[in-house]
């Protein structure tokens, strides 16, 4: 994460999670949501343009999730709308403030 502030707005008022831990370090980030645990270090001079992290996410509820992030606008990434994807899973994926990409998946078969 580049700003800490804005990575902690996004994850906790767009995406509902929860912070995790003891705030009183300023470069690390901990989030929650159900029994997904995210972790976030300082990184100031990160460029979202050449930011290749991700991360895929399992749950059980894709198709309301898809819409709980609709509903909070949240933008779908353009390459990544709910869709089923040939080898069963169904699918969507979105950017993060730095462009960490966030694939979330549910078993489709």
């Amino acid at each position: 994460m580049r700003n800490k502030a804005i990575t902690q707005a996004f994850y906790l008022e767009k995406l509902g999670f929860q912070r995790l831990g003891s705030p009183g370090y300023p470069e690390y980030l901990m989030v929650e949501k159900d029994a997904i645990e995210l972790h976030f270090f300082l990184f100031p001079e990160l460029d979202p343009l050449q930011n290749y992290g991700q991360v895929y996410l399992r749950t059980d509820a894709i198709d309301q999730l898809y819409q709980y992030f609709l509903n909070q606008e949240v933008a779908i990434h353009p390459n990544g709308p709910l869709v089923t994807k040939p080898w069963g899973q169904r699918e969507f994926s979105i950017l993060d403030p730095d462009h960490n990409l966030l694939t979330f998946g549910q078993s489709y078969l």
